[in-house]
């Protein structure tokens, strides 16, 4: 589709076509959610409840860590003093169906984002899609990094606090099957849109909404929001706050550079056009 073609479509003929990205994206994602669905006892096994278990390696480096330091910790232990039940009849099931349909939008989400940049590339100049032809890899990448990220570190940070908090001898966690998942999924999903920050910020500098000075201008604002979000997707110990808030500042400053440079490409193409 040329650039004309994109300037004399009406609005009803843009809400078509992001209706089909949309639709092409929703198969992708069922596709694979049901080849998901077919291997869901290994990713509950293995996967989601790997954080379960004191052998995971997050819970083995720190182990090794206070060792070392000599800190008594509970990240040692045999077993964390939890168990999951199903408190439903469909509890399992729809354990299942919502599991491998977070699995499915995690693998296809390159093809959800090559579906987004479908629509929105051909309004881009030529020099603009040329410069932005690694847009698929990079989000793909931080993607993938925030989730692991989220799995590896927020996950058996959040379940084992949670797991070793205790109010009384009295009460015993008897976790609730759709709640331990939720907190697999919030923490996983969470990290992975939260990487994407420099691409948020790159597209918002693109169109005017963001310039470096802003975010320079509000770096300490954004401080308070990163410390705020690390609070609502961490548990509340100060130690896993802040493991969560250096990467999320690092991504904040990456972003001011990538605004920086976008502001400067096209101050440059403004001079070569004058």
């Amino acid at each position: 589709m040329t650039k004309k073609n994109i300037n004399e479509m009406s609005f009803l003929n843009h809400l078509e076509e992001l209706r089909w990205h949309l639709i092409r994206s929703t198969l992708a994602i069922l596709i694979t959610g049901s080849i998901a669905f077919v291997f869901s006892r290994y990713i509950f096994d293995v996967i989601i409840f790997g954080p379960l278990k004191m052998s995971f390696p997050t819970y083995s480096f720190l182990c090794k860590a206070a060792n070392y330091i000599d800190v008594e910790t509970s990240f040692c232990g045999e077993s964390l003093p939890m168990i999951i039940q199903s408190r439903t009849m469909a509890g399992q099931f729809s354990a299942d169906i919502w599991t491998s349909i977070m699995a499915g939008f995690i693998i296809s989400f390159p093809y959800v984002i090559y579906q987004f940049w479908k629509f929105i590339s051909p309004g881009l100049h030529e020099n603009e899609r040329k410069h932005s032809r690694g847009f698929i890899i990079i989000s793909s990448f931080l993607f993938f990094l925030g989730v692991l990220f989220g799995y590896f570190i927020i996950c058996p940070l959040s379940i084992n606090f949670l797991a070793n908090y205790n109010i009384s001898d009295v009460v015993d966690n008897q976790i609730d099957i759709g709640s331990y998942i939720g907190l697999v999924r919030a923490s996983v999903l969470a990290s992975g849109l939260i990487f994407e920050l420099p691409i948020i910020i790159y597209f918002l500098t693109k169109i005017g909404l963001v310039t470096p000075e802003f975010l320079k201008k509000y770096r300490k604002y954004a401080l308070v929001l990163v410390l705020i979000l690390s609070a609502i997707i961490t548990p509340p110990d100060i130690a896993s706050q802040i493991i969560v808030a250096i990467p999320i500042l690092i991504l904040y400053q990456v972003s001011i550079y990538i605004s920086k440079v976008v502001i400067r490409n096209q101050k440059r193409k403004e001079k070569q056009q004058a």
